[in-house]
């Protein structure tokens, strides 16, 4: 029987060994055999069920509702049906975003003042969606987007108002070219550590993720921005890493 290794799965299907290893935890697709020393493996009946997989996710169908359809707990005609609803509640709140922000625009355009919370507003935040599934998985995102679907309007603008505060407070350090292992740049990294585990659900990352997060601010342009540019993103980084050996997970 001819079997593929997880890193040749992965290298050919162009999803992740880490996103299998998920599939695998879940019980969405397990290997054929685990060898001595862990190594995955997978026959033609795993990759026929892959294709399976990613079929279905091609339609953005999520990954309760695949293993549903998988497992025969569910037609794909009825998981299509209530994926169906859930685009069209999005389209809805997208016409709304739509209308909030021409309305803003308009504002502006007319000379209005408006805060900085009031332009952001309606941010939308799920264009980041396949990112993060992508980097940390889809129960990263999953348990996210649960999380801030349980919120009252209030709580999450609260939230909102936090991750402001959290991240402009590390940005203003890095302005103010404080030393990263100065003890008011590493009370500000320990309130972002907590900020960042109350997004996953109280999850806490490891040092890895917590280390690779802050590697990910430094490479990517939009969260360089977000902390005044790439000078600042690597001193933030340089103070997440202090604190990461401070405080080892």
């Amino acid at each position: 029987m001819t079997e593929w290794p997880i890193k040749e799965v992965a290298k050919a299907t162009g999803i992740t060994s880490r996103a299998l290893r998920h599939y695998e935890h879940i019980g969405l697709l397990l290997p054929a055999r685990v060898a001595h020393n862990g190594y995955r493996f997978y026959g033609e009946a795993e990759l026929a069920r892959l294709y399976q997989i990613l079929s279905l996710r091609a339609l953005e169908l999520p990954l309760a509702s695949i293993q549903a359809v998988l497992d025969d707990d569910q037609t794909l005609a009825e998981a299509m049906t209530a994926h169906l609803a859930l685009l069209e509640e999005r389209s809805a709140q997208m016409n709304q975003q739509i209308t909030a922000v021409r309305q803003t625009l308009e504002a502006v355009t007319k000379g209005q003042t408006m805060s900085i919370t009031e332009i952001f507003a309606n941010f939308d935040n799920s264009q980041y969606e396949s990112e993060v599934r992508e980097r940390w998985g889809d129960s990263a995102w999953e348990q996210s987007a649960k999380r801030r679907a349980a919120m009252s309007d209030e709580e999450r603008k609260a939230e909102d108002e936090h991750s402001l505060d959290v991240n402009a407070a590390l940005r203003d350090a890095a302005d103010r070219r404080l030393d990263p292992e100065s003890a008011e740049f590493q009370a500000l990294v320990s309130e972002h550590y907590r900020w960042i585990a109350k997004q996953w659900g109280g999850s806490l990352p490891n040092a890895e993720i917590y280390s690779n997060l802050a590697e990910m601010y430094v490479a990517d342009a939009r969260f360089a921005a977000t902390y005044g540019g790439q000078q600042n993103a690597e001193l933030i980084r340089e103070a997440i890493t202090v604190w990461i050996s401070a405080n080892p997970a």
